[in-house]
């Protein structure tokens, strides 16, 4: 059966692609109106620079291959975000605040979970040059813009910061091998796991670690994780940092939930992660990587988000436009040509039938140009 694609692996055929494309340019086009402009990295670099800063999750989601040309090792990029850091860093080289965005086939040797492709089309923006808060509102508002852009219903932002558990981790010690493990068992918050883990860890830190899967919820969270964690430098900012996005942006449905780490070696201050209702995983991820620029020359203040659009188009509306018009033969017909060429200049769809043929099965078509009177007109085709 050599028609069958790879798992998790898919064609999109044409209403599908349709939609992908209508909303690809409809979200690039809301990117560009904010400022954000747009670049079109490479599918493949070399290893060095696609992985550089980016932990382990991204190197084993990476497929590997050598260059013909080279000799050296290079990957099939599985994020776009380390491409937009080196661009920004190395070819733009700007002094002050930079903003692009990105869309883009990206590859994963193993899907993120059971419901998504390998071959995610990865949409999303990036700021650059500026170290506040302001710069993670702006990314956290333009995501939810690009939401209702879209006609997606926006159900809550999930809100965590990335230093403390990297703060809790420095304070006690821990080895690489140990801090992965805990960090795989709060992702899935997983607390007899997590306990067992954390059973040689010295306190304060013990019961710090094992108190995060617990720090979820509204606003309140904030006040009880001052009161139950250390009153670490990093923790203190950390905090202070959330309190100041959840103060500045009421209108946007946050939560938060301490626990909620993925990407945390990729990312070093606040990560986010936007929910549709009814839909168990996240739609939009994203957060600050400051420093990611340093491997390409400049170490940049960085925070950004994405998305996949496959997704995207699968969940928001389709949108009801007018059908094709069917149109005879033209021939030699002057006439029909020019009404063809004026109708397709004014954004209609017209399907010019070849000799011999009598119907179009696709694209559907609802109306028909005929001739009346020495002129070609629009008339409705009448279902049988």
């Amino acid at each position: 059966m050599n028609w069958l694609l790879p798992e998790y692996l898919a064609d999109a055929l044409p209403a599908e692609a349709a939609q992908i494309e209508r909303l690809r340019r409809s979200l690039l086009d809301h990117f560009r109106l904010h400022g954000y402009e747009h670049v079109m990295p490479p599918l493949m670099e070399y290893l060095e620079s696609l992985l550089t800063g980016t932990g382990h999750d991204l190197d084993l989601r990476t497929f590997k291959l050598v260059d013909q040309l080279s000799g050296r090792s290079m990957g099939v990029r599985a994020d776009m975000t380390p491409q937009a850091a080196r661009i920004d860093a190395h070819l733009l080289n700007r002094p002050g605040v930079t903003r692009l965005c990105y869309c883009g086939s990206i590859l994963h040797t193993l899907p993120a979970n059971v419901s998504v492709s390998r071959e995610p089309l990865q949409i999303g923006a990036e700021l650059y040059g500026y170290a506040g808060g302001a710069a993670d509102l702006e990314i956290m508002r333009l995501m939810a813009t690009a939401f209702a852009h879209v006609g997606l219903p926006l159900a809550r932002i999930d809100l965590a910061h990335a230093g403390i558990f990297e703060a809790l981790v420095a304070a006690a010690g821990l080895p690489e091998s140990q801090e992965s493990q805990l960090l795989a068992f709060l992702r899935d918050k997983d607390e007899p796991a997590l306990a067992e883990a954390l059973a040689g860890v010295a306190s304060p830190w013990r019961e710090a670690l094992a108190a995060l899967p617990r720090l979820y919820g509204g606003a309140e969270v904030i006040e009880r994780a001052a009161a139950v964690l250390p009153a670490l430098p990093a923790i203190e900012e950390a905090l202070s940092r959330l309190r100041y996005v959840l103060q500045q942006a009421p209108e946007l449905p946050f939560s938060i939930d301490l626990a909620d780490l993925r990407g945390y070696h990729y990312h070093n201050g606040i990560v986010f992660a936007a929910y549709c209702p009814n839909y168990p995983a996240a739609i939009a991820l994203g957060g600050r990587y400051d420093g990611a620029g340093e491997v390409f020359g400049r170490a940049r203040p960085a925070t950004g988000f994405s998305l996949d659009l496959r997704e995207v188009a699968r969940l928001a509306p389709r949108r009801v436009g007018n059908k094709a018009i069917l149109a005879p033969h033209a021939g030699t017909d002057a006439g029909l040509a020019a009404e063809i060429v004026r109708l397709r200049a004014a954004g209609e769809i017209v399907v010019e039938l070849l000799p011999g043929e009598t119907n179009c099965e696709a694209p559907a078509c609802d109306r028909k140009l005929v001739a009346v009177g020495g002129q070609w007109l629009i008339e409705a085709i009448l279902e049988d």
